[in-house]
């Protein structure tokens, strides 16, 4: 799932930009003509985009097993490239390859993106969902953008690497997995707990981040993700004996989850910086309208300036950036209209803080519902949660020099991500995990998850150059 539109004000695009984080500037012209290697790469690309992967109908293994024929066909050994297939999910099957470095003590890298893709019906989209169409500037077709770009780029710089004879330093592991989209089953998370070995890594680098374009198709900014919100549903019920509605008694369950959920909607978490909100609202003070910038600055300064908050905790993105949310989705209640309701449910739907553990979260619910005959449980399992992964000159560094390459002056804004990516798993096992692609788009989101689901063909090129560089920079060697 990739992440969508948080640029959430016309003043963000209209600003001069600003110096923190940017990359630096050099002149770079973009290729007139398509390059024989990136005909070779769309090959690669037309062939996985076109194997359906959805949950009802797809497969996974198809589409592991194709990458992996490419990369032994390019000198891989067996033993190097394997299609995991975990019991009773054999259409879920995941893809994991390693080029070996030459320094056994160097840590290895891991390429993530997942392979499954979102539903589409043929008779809803204007083109064949399952055929890569290329038409305007634009590659059409379910996968194209979410999330088979990237693992496309993938296994593509895999097989250059290894045709161009580069020995890197360290390992740099691939893993394309399934069960993204769906969390029916989820690949990555069943390799974190059984196959640890195969993608055990230093840091990983993933889906989470894109580059915005503005109307005329130029570059505004590219992103970079460090972290990822937790997604967490809690249940909180009450129970009551009933009885006859002509004799209304004092305890009422409607009334009482009513008030409980009234308390937890007037309550805002409090905020908190890392590494990744902090560089965003230090950045975003040169692209914003000058009150809005002064209401940044002063929140950087001081996270628990009241007016500063206030002010930028308007915006309901922002708001999510800066603290854990809670918010009511469902509730039931009753089972006749003339009786009094035994049982009264509702969902609350918490995106958490990475770092902040889930059963503190709980406990606040329980303590704001002030009522005993409130109930607050987790509504599933919870997931491990983990302090976002810090922005260091290590890993800042090679995306600023070869993002200085191809997009010359355009700012680098480290974000938190609100929704969710298969790096909540890899993070919570202690692998951070970086969203960062350089595949840039539209602030419409190019059809992702709904119809005609697109990127622009420049992009994608682009955006392979940049990935492949930072591999490099990353990996070492020669």
């Amino acid at each position: 799932m990739r992440r969508l539109g948080w640029m959430t004000t016309a003043a963000f695009l209209a600003l001069p930009v600003m110096a923190p984080m940017m990359a630096q500037a050099q002149t770079a012209a973009p290729p007139a003509v398509v390059r024989p290697d990136q005909l070779k790469f769309r090959e690669l690309y037309k062939e996985l985009v076109e194997i359906n992967t959805t949950l009802s109908v797809g497969s996974c293994t198809t589409a592991a097993q194709a990458m992996g024929a490419r990369l032994k066909a390019a000198g891989y050994a067996d033993a190097d490239v394997q299609v995991i297939v975990a019991d009773g999910h054999p259409r879920e099957g995941s893809l994991v390859a390693v080029l070996h470095g030459a320094d056994p003590k160097s840590k290895p890298m891991l390429l993530l993106a997942h392979i499954d893709v979102v539903e589409a019906n043929r008779a809803d989209w204007t083109r064949d969902p399952f055929t890569l169409i290329e038409e305007n500037g634009y590659f059409f077709g379910r996968g194209t953008s979410d999330d088979k770009a990237q693992a496309a780029i993938w296994a593509d710089s895999l097989v250059r690497l290894k045709q161009e004879g580069f020995k890197p330093k360290r390992d740099i592991k691939m893993a394309l997995t399934c069960g993204e989209e769906s969390e029916a089953y989820n690949g990555i998370e069943d390799l974190v707990k059984n196959h640890r070995a195969l993608v055990d890594a230093e840091f990983a680098l993933n889906e989470g981040a894109d580059g915005l374009l503005d109307e005329q198709d130029k570059p505004v900014v590219l992103e970079v993700q460090a972290g990822e919100k937790v997604y967490q549903d809690f249940t909180l019920t009450v129970t009551n004996p009933g009885g006859h509605s002509s004799r209304p008694m004092p305890a009422n369950a409607i009334y009482q989850l009513s008030a409980a959920l009234d308390r937890i909607g007037a309550y805002s978490f409090p905020a908190r910086f890392n590494d990744a909100t902090r560089g965003y609202f230090t950045v975003m003070q040169g692209r914003v309208p000058a009150p809005m910038a002064a209401a940044m600055k002063a929140l950087v300064a001081n996270i628990d300036d009241p007016v500063a908050q206030k002010t930028v905790s308007a915006d309901p993105m922002w708001n999510s950036m800066l603290r854990t949310t809670c918010v009511a989705t469902m509730v039931s209640a009753g089972h006749a209209p003339n009786a009094l309701p035994q049982r009264a449910t509702a969902n609350v739907n918490c995106r958490i803080l990475p770092g902040t553990p889930v059963d503190e979260v709980q406990a606040k619910l329980s303590e704001l519902a002030a009522d005993p005959a409130v109930a607050v449980t987790l509504a599933h399992e919870s997931k491990a949660v983990s302090p976002p992964p810090p922005l260091t000159p290590a890993i800042m560094g090679p995306i600023n020099k070869q993002a200085a390459k191809l997009w010359p002056g355009v700012p680098i804004v480290p974000i938190l991500l609100t929704g969710a990516t298969d790096g909540v798993h890899t993070n919570a096992a202690g692998i951070p995990t970086y969203g960062v692609s350089g595949l840039f788009g539209g602030s419409d989101g190019d059809g992702i998850h709904g119809l005609n689901e697109r990127i622009r063909v420049k992009s994608l090129y682009d955006g392979r150059d940049f990935l492949f560089g930072l591999i490099k920079d990353y990996a070492g060697g020669k």
